[in-house]
C-alpha cells in the first residue's frame, strides 16, 4: 500500500510516494504536486498487480526451465498423479519459454505460449499445463521464498474446458470388441476390458487392483488409493466374478500386471483388429457407469461405486439411450 508524505525543504515543498514491497526495499518517487504523487501511486500499484512492472523485487535469474526442474524433483514425486505430471513438466522444459528468466514472466509471455499451444491440442490440454505453471509460481512463492512478484497465471484467461466425451458403445461394438481382446496373447487384455465394462473402474485402479483386496464371497473389490485420494470398496456383478475367477494369477499379486504403455499398445491392437474408430479405455468407465443408472440405481449409489466425489460430474456419464428410456415409459 501507497503513503504520500509532505516534503519540505525551505521554502519548497514537495510530495513523496512510497511504495512498500514485502522483502525488499520500497520504492519512492517526488512529485511537485501530491496529486500527481497519488497519481502515480496508484499506477505503479496497478501495474505492479498484473506483474507488468519490474521492480527489482521479481528478478529470480534463474529460468523457467530450472524452476520447473527443481519442482520436478521436490514436488511431483510425492503427488499420486506424478508420473502423468512428469511427462507434461518435461514438455514445458522443451518449449522456448522455459528459456525465460523465471522472475521476469509477464502475462505477455504465457498468453503467448497459451495462444501458441491452442493451435496444436485441446483447450483442456492447455488449461492443464496453464494451471501446472500456476502451481510452480504458487510453490516459489510460499515454499522457496523466491524474489518474484506475484503469480502471472492469476492474470490471463484459461482457454475453456472441452466437451466431455460421452462415447459408448454402439450396435455390435461390445460383441466385436471382446472377440478382437480374445485374440490377443495376452491373457488379461480381455478380462481386464469385461471387468472395465462391468465396475466402471478407472484404468489405474484396474492396474492397481490386487488379489488380496478381492472377497469373492462377498463379491467386492477393495480399492485402497483412488484418484480422488479415498478408498473404495467397489462392488462386482456375476459377470465379474466369473471373469475373475478366470484369469490366471500372478507372481506380482496384481489381478492385471500390465503397464500403462503395454495396456495402451494392447488396446489400440484390439481397436484397429476390429475397425471400431474413437474409441478409448477410459469410455468403458461411462459405459459402465451409463449402464448402472439404467439399472435404477439412483446417483448416490452410482457414485458409490464410481468414486465420483462432485454429482454434477456424474451427471454427464447418465447419457441413457433414448431408446431404453421409451421402454420404461411404455
Amino acid at each position: 500500500m501507497a503513503t504520500i508524505t509532505r516534503k519540505q525543504t525551505k521554502d519548497i515543498i514537495k510530495w513523496q510516494a512510497r511504495i512498500r514491497l514485502s522483502n525488499h526495499s520500497p520504492i519512492t518517487k517526488t512529485f511537485n504536486k501530491k496529486s500527481h504523487a497519488m497519481a502515480w501511486a496508484r499506477e505503479t500499484e496497478i501495474q505492479i498487480e498484473k506483474g507488468l512492472l519490474t521492480t527489482g523485487y521479481d528478478k529470480a535469474e534463474e529460468t523457467l526451465g530450472e524452476v520447473l526442474k527443481r519442482y520436478l524433483s521436490e514436488v511431483t514425486p510425492n503427488k499420486k498423479g506424478h508420473k502423468v505430471e512428469a511427462i507434461r513438466l518435461r514438455k514445458l522444459m522443451r518449449d522456448p519459454i522455459a528459456a525465460t528468466k523465471f522472475g521476469y514472466l509477464k502475462p505477455s509471455h504465457l498468453i503467448k505460449y497459451r495462444n501458441k499451444r491452442l493451435k496444436e491440442v485441446s483447450g483442456s490440454t492447455v488449461k492443464k499445463e496453464l494451471s501446472l505453471i500456476s502451481d510452480v509460481f504458487e510453490t516459489a512463492i510460499k515454499e522457496w521464498d523466491m524474489p518474484i512478484n506475484g503469480n502471472p497465471i492469476r492474470q490471463i484467461t484459461k482457454p475453456k474446458e472441452n466437451k466431455a466425451r460421452d462415447r459408448r458403445l454402439e450396435n455390435d461394438e461390445e460383441e466385436r470388441l471382446l472377440l478382437s481382446c480374445s485374440q490377443s496373447k495376452n491373457p488379461y487384455l480381455l478380462p481386464l476390458v469385461i471387468v472395465a465394462i462391468e465396475t466402471a473402474m478407472r484404468r489405474g485402479e484396474l492396474l492397481g487392483l490386487e488379489r488380496k483386496y478381492l472377497n469373492i464371497n462377498n463379491r467386492t473389490a477393495y480399492l485402497p488409493m483412488t484418484k480422488n485420494g479415498d478408498s473404495r470398496t467397489v462392488p462386482l456383478s456375476t459377470r465379474a466374478i466369473a471373469t475373475l475367477n478366470k484369469i490366471p494369477i500372478h507372481i506380482s499379486g496384481k489381478v492385471f500386471p500390465l503397464s500403462e504403455t503395454a495396456l495402451r499398445g494392447l488396446w489400440n491392437r484390439a481397436c484397429r483388429r476390429t475397425g471400431i474408430i474413437d474409441l478409448h479405455l477410459h469410455d468403458l468407465r461411462h459405459e459402465g457407469t451409463s449402464r448402472l443408472f439404467e439399472l435404477g440405481l439412483n446417483i448416490m449409489e452410482v457414485s458409490t461405486i464410481t468414486g465420483h466425489k462432485d454429482l454434477k460430474m456424474l451427471k454427464r456419464y447418465t447419457h441413457l439411450k433414448a431408446e431404453d428410456l421409451a421402454l420404461k415409459l411404455g
